[in-house]
């Protein structure tokens, strides 16, 4: 192929081969499934490919709308050379690839494997099909967003006044592919399964892989006492303990509150399904902004997002553009107002500011008055 095309809305031939590229983080793949959706609705003919994660590999295999599967990540010897084996045998199978959706689009590994694939059409992020440039984002405002740096933003929505009614970004993501009119990107399914253990009340999650994230251990201890009081078991969920520690910025201090409290240790018991199963049957979820929290959202659990941000959402989190937008979720309002993470776009993976002020200014009291009027009923 001399050349890829800007996807723009057109309808593709009869019976589609689609491929759609994932992301490896939990949230991203979460938003990502309204996608799939649409693009099942919209072309209900249509083979649909994803270029996943193995972090998330058991939610894509459970998926109806997904048809085939790799993982892009996968770092098994030979892998690279399965990987193009699977996109030959696939494209044997099922016939060129008509449409590739890269929604991990600013990701150098999945912007190199679109050209790959070959497809007639792309959405989201492209290396040219030589391979040494970076497609252009195309001028439409479905396409154009892609380059704009401030999808967090109050101003975004304005400037897109007609055509995204919000910037969150499942919302993108449909509009990306000209599906918003076959999907409501809000109304996010996951598949789940039984988890291996008794699931307790609630359920919480700590740690991100961003510190800047973090909120205080010593608030969350006071959380874990008043549950105890209320009579109400409190399970911690997450990776494994030397991965939480390790990547998610843990340290010591979730074994010091499973040492110190009554809380249940559940790190590192549940696939992504059976956490889903495990947030689906506990009274109430309470995380911070991470995977778990887009999880226990999706599954329709009361579910509590400890963010640091204040009334008009500035602080820690891009929560305009990723808080969940369902009735079952509510967060905190941090009192302190810092722009700090947002000036820098978010890149930055610890605090700005020494004393950690947005997080700092969420007292615990906000957390157990959710607890007494949501799972204390």
């Amino acid at each position: 192929m001399l050349s890829l095309l800007r996807y723009a809305g057109e309808n593709l031939k009869k019976r589609p081969h689609i491929v759609v590229l994932g992301s490896c983080k939990v949230g991203n793949f979460v938003v990502s499934t309204p996608v799939l959706k649409g693009l099942k609705k919209r072309f209900p003919d249509s083979v649909i490919g994803f270029v996943g994660s193995e972090v998330t590999a058991d939610f894509e295999l459970a998926l109806p709308s997904i048809d085939w599967r790799i993982s892009w990540d996968d770092v098994k010897p030979g892998a690279g050379l399965k990987l193009q084996e699977c996109f030959a045998e696939k494209i044997r199978a099922f016939g060129s690839i008509e449409l590739a959706v890269n929604l991990d689009g600013f990701n150098p590994v999945t912007c190199a494997l679109v050209p790959w694939l070959n497809p007639t059409y792309v959405a989201g992020g492209s290396l040219k099909a030589n391979l040494r440039s970076h497609l252009p984002w195309g001028d439409l405002p479905q396409q154009s967003f892609l380059a704009d740096p401030e999808w967090d933003s109050k101003e975004f929505v304005d400037r897109y006044k007609g055509r995204f009614k919000t910037n969150y970004i499942a919302e993108l993501f449909c509009n990306m592919v000209f599906i918003g009119d076959f999907v409501d990107p809000t109304a996010i399914e996951l598949p789940t399964s039984q988890p291996p253990f008794e699931v307790p009340d609630l359920l919480i999650h700590c740690t991100t892989a961003r510190g800047a994230k973090i909120w205080p251990f010593d608030y969350w201890k006071k959380v874990i006492e008043f549950a105890s009081i209320k009579g109400l078991s409190v399970g911690l969920v997450g990776s494994s303990p030397n991965a939480q520690r390790d990547t998610y910025n843990a340290g010591d201090s979730e074994e010091d509150l499973v040492e110190s409290t009554s809380l249940i240790d559940l790190r590192g018991q549940t696939t992504l399904m059976q956490l889903a199963g495990a947030s689906l049957l506990a009274r109430g979820v309470i995380s911070v902004d991470a995977g778990p929290l887009h999880i226990a959202a999706a599954v329709g659990t009361p579910t509590f997002a400890i963010v640091g941000n204040d009334i008009d959402g500035i602080g820690a989190s891009p929560i305009r553009l990723w808080m969940p937008r369902c009735k079952n979720v509510s967060r905190t309002i941090a009192k302190e107002t810092c722009s700090k993470c947002a000036d820098n776009h978010f890149r930055n993976d610890n605090c700005l500011v020494d004393s950690h002020p947005c997080l700092r200014s969420v007292d615990p009291e906000q957390v157990i008055n959710w607890i007494n009027t949501n799972v204390c009923i």
